[in-house]
């Protein structure tokens, strides 16, 4: 089945050239000038991925990925106009995937596109059906659902994938940078401090019965330890 692309942003020469490129490239594109338009669209033309600029009219990147109900695999890729830490930082935040400084070489687009999607295929085949259950905890990677004493917890899109591959691998310690890798999949401009915050944000919405799930190991990264999953089923 074709991949399909939504290429969102307000300056119209870039949406058609883009449209004009992907659609060269075999995928089925579907184009939005604002954020609200983008929303829109999302939950009408269920693309594979999204191509969004932050800087735009009505709801900017950023409000677009914040008001996102579910995004499931779609991956996000954002467009910059400027090469500011603080933009970069704040759309892995929000839960993008990779980003492009404008002007861009298409070739380049293209080619982040393709790497991002075959990234999110191999996570999506490697996640389906799979279900951690640890006492009254249960993550389901194919819903990217996390739920707790039969309540569902609300978790980013980053957070679920950092807890998930904790989880998955009790007792592997990952160093920070690695966690960056894997989670990120890019070099991440923000940092190894991200990785931190995210873990206390789990460890916060988990709460106190489980605090100990995720251990800090100092000077290198994190792991789950692998006693509380004595009860695991």
């Amino acid at each position: 089945m074709e991949e399909k692309i939504l290429v969102v942003d307000d300056e119209k020469g870039i949406v058609d050239a883009l449209s004009y490129a992907f659609t060269r490239e075999g995928f089925i594109v579907e184009t939005a000038y604002n954020g609200e338009e983008a929303l829109n669209k999302l939950s009408t033309f269920h693309p594979d991925l999204m191509i969004l600029d932050i800087m735009m009219p009505k709801l900017n990147g950023f409000e677009v990925c914040k008001r996102m109900d579910n995004r499931n695999d779609l991956g996000i890729l954002l467009l910059t106009a400027k090469n500011d830490i603080v933009d970069k930082v704040l759309g892995f935040e929000f839960g993008a995937d990779d980003y492009i400084i404008k002007p861009f070489d298409i070739r380049e687009l293209i080619a982040r596109v393709k790497a991002l999607l075959r990234r999110l295929h191999k996570n999506s085949i490697k996640q389906q059906f799979e279900k951690i259950t640890i006492r009254d905890l249960v993550v389901i990677a194919e819903q990217r659902k996390v739920v707790l004493r039969g309540e569902e917890l609300e978790f980013t899109p980053k957070e679920f994938d950092l807890l998930h591959l904790l989880l998955s691998n009790p007792e592997r310690v990952y160093e920070r940078d690695r966690l960056l890798d894997l989670v990120w999949g890019i070099e991440y401009v923000g940092g190894t401090r991200t990785v931190d915050i995210h873990v206390q944000r789990i460890r916060s919405k988990l709460g106190e019965s489980y605090q100990e799930l995720l251990q800090t190991v100092y000077g290198i990264g994190y792991k789950a330890i692998g006693d509380i999953y004595e009860n695991r089923s």
